[in-house]
């Protein structure tokens, strides 16, 4: 049955989902067990086919309405178990970007593979950026950008995190249209994704997790 979530999630039925889940509950299927096989394989198999642009932004929205309307349900009990995320990853548009769409989907894929997402939004000026590395200590910090003009945007965070000595206590990974691995490794970032499937596998590759 928790194929039959997955199935369900894939194909963005978010009535299904949630009444699996519930199914699953009042059957005494643990909550964290949900999550490692019907949603994390579910969100798996959405995020290769939209690598391989078998479904397009509209469908994968769908599935992450389906995982969330599962999450909102799981989450408090969650919350009482011994489950831990795989890591913690800050995720925001730089300043004078406010595209949202490319950072929502790399965020859902990365919390529907079992990262915590803390979303810090759009335009968000390395103050902002500096203050959520220092408070929440995420594991990761992902940047992205949609605009060639906010490309400097991304180097100002990194140089930023480097002036007050926090450079080393994140990882930061960057993405959008203009940005390349050439432009990732220029301002010294630690990994670029080319789309949401991409930044899911990186992340794992920066964390060490398999």
């Amino acid at each position: 049955m928790l194929d039959e979530m997955s199935k369900s999630l894939v194909d963005g039925n978010m009535p299904d989902v949630k009444r699996l889940t519930e199914e699953f509950l009042e059957q005494g299927v643990k909550p964290e067990v949900i999550v490692n096989k019907g949603l994390i394989p579910g969100m798996d198999i959405v995020g290769i086919r939209f690598k391989k642009k078998e479904i397009s932004v509209p469908e994968v929205l769908m599935s992450a309405r389906a995982m969330h309307a599962s999450l909102e349900i799981l989450k408090p009990l969650l919350s009482r178990s011994d489950m831990k995320p795989l890591g913690v990853i800050a995720i925001g548009t730089v300043k004078g970007d406010i595209h949202d769409i490319g950072k929502n989907l790399v965020a859902m894929m990365l919390e529907g593979a079992g990262f915590h997402v803390i979303d810090v939004g759009i335009d968000v000026p390395s103050e902002r950026f500096v203050e959520i590395v220092r408070t929440k200590k995420p594991d990761i910090l992902g940047l992205s950008a949609l605009l060639n003009a906010t490309l400097s945007s991304m180097k100002d965070v990194i140089k930023a995190l480097e002036s007050v000595r926090l450079r080393g206590d994140v990882k930061v990974m960057v993405g959008g249209a203009p940005v390349t691995q050439n432009f990732a490794d220029e301002i010294g970032a630690d990994a670029y994704a080319e789309d949401a499937r991409e930044a899911v596998v990186k992340a794992k590759e920066i964390l060490g997790i398999k």
